[in-house]
């Protein structure tokens, strides 16, 4: 009989062809997807071509998106576009998505029913690890291992062992999985689950819905893991029926698989929280921020630019104005996430509120264009990372947040909770 073994561990097993993996074990794995983005997929393509290889394993299964300076910004991120379009052409990829039916790759491809669960995926993108939202192995990768990926469809792994977040009870006003992800990772730090899977599950999840699952996921990396992980269940299921562009297989975690670690956390107790400067890990109460000033407040990403991260912004911002010392800008995560809003009147909130309406993209969250910071100049985002320059000059500030927040801080003026207003 197979050892108790994890979700990932389950995962891996399978895709290795083998009946059993334990932690530390170095594997080769059959992949499901292999994803890249404007910044990593020429690089990749070039090592591609490097090694001779002259048709991708499977046009089906390698997916590439242009979204971080898309649409691009200046000749070199037109140029960085063209080799991906053209290699696009070229080998004749199903799943390449071009401006105006594109979006932020994490939000796209659980959207457009490309990932499923059970898959082994690998991404040219640190957060690639969002998929494990939807009870797949999903994490990100160098663009040389993207490049063996699109040549072989295989990649080799040590299996990670499994940090358990157990995560009961009802979130309080305001709070969502921004809040929890970003408690969590203050609570064991930014190498807190260094190469491990972190797995969620609990009560908490039992009731969450798809898009703040795959905020939770998304910033898995943000605590040094390989993977997030949230096994499938009815809501899961319901989000796929329609959706999804293969069959999927659902593992789930054995009862007396092996954790080397346990948290429990109480959601009842949690409280809006805000990532100060310039780690995700330095976590503090939203109300005790309120001192902060801001110049710039940007909602979206591959974090919360989803429908629903865009209807909490708009239930606190609905009949109010961004202060006149604020810059707001809402970017939805995906084409179809941007019609979905528009014709909930979103935008007009959005609009009579004074903010600017981007087209999808990665922007300013990697300090590529829509929104940088100048020097000395704070922001309020609800994307995934702070570290020094990230959004624009090194002595700018970011601070980390759910859309309730940040929306809230457009209009105080500074960090604030929706109830302040």
């Amino acid at each position: 009989m197979p050892r108790p073994m994890t979700i990932t561990e389950k995962i891996l097993a399978a895709h290795a062809g083998l009946d059993e993996v334990e932690p530390g074990q170095l594997i080769t794995c059959k992949l499901d997807i292999v994803l890249a983005n404007d910044v990593t997929a020429p690089i990749a393509i070039r090592e591609f071509r490097r090694t001779g290889a002259t048709k991708v394993w499977d046009k089906d299964r390698v997916v590439l998106v242009p979204d971080h300076y898309a649409p691009n910004k200046d000749i070199k991120s037109a140029e960085q576009a063209k080799v991906m379009r053209d290699f696009a052409r070229e080998q004749s990829i199903s799943h390449y998505y071009e401006i105006g039916c594109m979006g932020v790759e994490h939000a796209l491809l659980p959207e457009q029913g490309v990932v499923v669960p059970g898959d082994v995926i690998i991404g040219a993108d640190s957060h690639t690890c969002t998929y494990g939202a939807l009870g797949a192995f999903s994490t990100g990768v160098g663009s040389t291992d993207a490049a063996a990926g699109m040549a072989i469809g295989e990649a080799w792994f040590k299996v990670p062992a499994s940090i358990k977040f157990v995560v009961n009870g009802e979130f309080g006003p305001w709070v969502s999985g921004k809040d929890l992800i970003l408690h969590i990772i203050g609570l064991i730090g930014v190498d807190g689950a260094l190469y491990q899977a972190m797995e969620f599950t609990g009560s908490t999840f039992d009731r969450m819905g798809m898009d703040d699952r795959m905020t939770v996921c998304n910033m898995a990396i943000e605590a040094g893991a390989k993977s997030g992980i949230i096994a499938v269940d009815d809501i899961t299921r319901t989000y796929l029926t329609g959706r999804a562009e293969r069959p999927w297989v659902e593992y789930h975690s054995d009862p007396e698989a092996h954790y080397p670690r346990v948290i429990e956390i109480d959601a009842g107790v949690l409280k809006p929280t805000v990532s100060f400067p310039h780690l995700p890990s330095n976590t503090r109460l939203a109300e005790d921020s309120r001192d902060v000033t801001i110049d710039q407040v940007v909602i979206g990403s591959c974090t919360n630019g989803r429908l629903e991260d865009l209807r909490i912004a708009a239930e606190v911002l609905k009949g109010r104005k961004a202060h006149d010392h604020v810059r707001l800008i809402v970017i939805p995560a995906t084409q179809e996430i941007y019609r979905a809003a528009m014709a909930e009147g979103l935008f007009d909130i959005f609009l009579d509120a004074n903010a600017a309406i981007s087209t999808p993209t990665c922007g300013p969250c990697l300090g590529g264009h829509m929104g940088i910071l100048a020097a000395g100049e704070r922001a309020v985002a609800t994307t995934n990372r702070n570290f020094v320059g990230r959004m624009g000059d090194p002595t700018s500030e970011v601070y980390l947040s759910s859309p309730a927040v940040a929306a809230a801080s457009a209009v105080a003026g500074h960090i604030a909770l929706p109830d302040d207003l």
